[in-house]
């Protein structure tokens, strides 16, 4: 990985790094050296902003004291922490190696030895009779005064434990209205604890937004590093092979590990809205023109003008928001807009 920061420091415009994150798989494995290696690695062939934002994604039983202090003593700043819910019998349900008093524990413990910029996770509509440990969660998350939240809805793939127990009969899917009803009560609570709701399922408190995913969601470039990771630069985006020892073999032969896909103008304007429209800064109008070659307006006007009407978009200064009465249907509302 320290060899392709090398090779790929020429894929950025040369501007300062506002953002480095370590994130997928668990990387709170990784040794004090292997920290030192990738970050001085990135200082070395990148200009870091003095203020960059450096996150870790890590599980609650990750975070002794003894991790933490190694954590920010390597660099790290900012940590997103995956609590899910402080429930234990929905934790070993969700096959979660913590316990809810950990995820407490843990978020205090880095509160305490200094790294105070924390994102953490929640997932609402697990399988329950009612919403009661929902607003407990929220009652247990609201209590940690953290700046950043994260909630996501539950969802089942066919291939996944709970996509089997489903077709099995071991697990009812979450009926579609209760997930609605979470998700409301969620921004609901969250907002009343003044959080902003700045993104569909991403809160924050005084604009301490995710620099790094809001870079993502307003088409910054961006570079990945390592076995399955996404690459963007405005034009093109590379994915790099997921398999470990493929990786290291390219890596080993000087040969690059990415397949590079060459975006098309509709790959780029559903890209802009798919991301966009569920951001408080939703789409500009011009840029979409300006990605379809003038043609956004043109073949929308009327699909537009129908959103406007049913209460699920509005326009305002040139640009594209989805109503707090749309987001329960942003991706549709993006797919009504894509370009074919």
């Amino acid at each position: 990985m320290a060899e392709e920061i090398r090779r790929q420091k020429s894929y950025l415009p040369d501007e300062p790094l506002t953002s480095v994150y370590f994130g997928g798989g668990t990387p709170s494995l990784l040794t004090d050296q292997e920290l030192d290696l990738l970050l001085s690695e990135t200082a070395a062939n990148f200009s870091l902003d003095q203020k960059a934002e450096i996150t870790l994604e890590a599980n609650p039983d990750d975070l002794d004291t003894a991790t933490i202090l190694r954590l920010l003593r390597a660099g790290i700043n900012r940590l997103s922490i995956g609590i899910q819910t402080f429930d234990d019998e929905m934790l070993l349900f969700l096959n979660r190696a913590h316990t809810g008093e950990q995820a407490m524990n843990a978020v205090r413990n880095a509160q305490e030895i200094g790294i105070t910029n924390l994102s953490l996770d929640l997932i609402y509509a697990l399988p329950a009779p009612d919403h009661s440990r929902l607003l407990l969660d929220l009652e247990k998350l609201q209590s940690l005064h953290t700046q950043h939240l994260s909630a996501y809805c539950l969802t089942i793939e066919p291939e996944t434990a709970f996509g089997k127990w489903v077709a099995q009969d071991k697990m009812q899917p979450v009926n579609e209205e209760f997930a609605a009803a979470q998700f409301e009560i969620t921004v609901r609570s969250l907002t009343d604890a003044g959080y902003e709701q700045y993104e569909i399922s991403n809160f924050a408190r005084d604009n301490q937004y995710s620099r790094h995913n809001s870079a993502y969601w307003q088409r910054k470039p961006y570079l990945g590093i390592g076995p399955s990771a996404h690459s963007f630069n405005g034009h093109n985006r590379q994915f790099n092979v997921s398999n470990n020892n493929q990786y290291l073999a390219a890596m080993e032969a000087g040969t690059s590990p990415a397949t590079v896909e060459l975006l098309t103008a509709e790959d780029q304007v559903n890209e802009y809205l798919l991301t966009g429209l569920r951001t408080k800064w939703g789409c500009h109008l011009d840029v979409l023109d300006q990605l379809s070659e003038g043609r956004f307006r043109e073949i929308h006007r009327s699909t537009v003008k129908e959103l406007v009407a049913r209460g699920w978009m509005q326009v305002t200064d040139g640009v594209l928001f989805v109503t707090d009465a749309g987001k329960l249907f942003a991706d549709r509302i993006s797919s009504d807009l894509f370009l074919a």
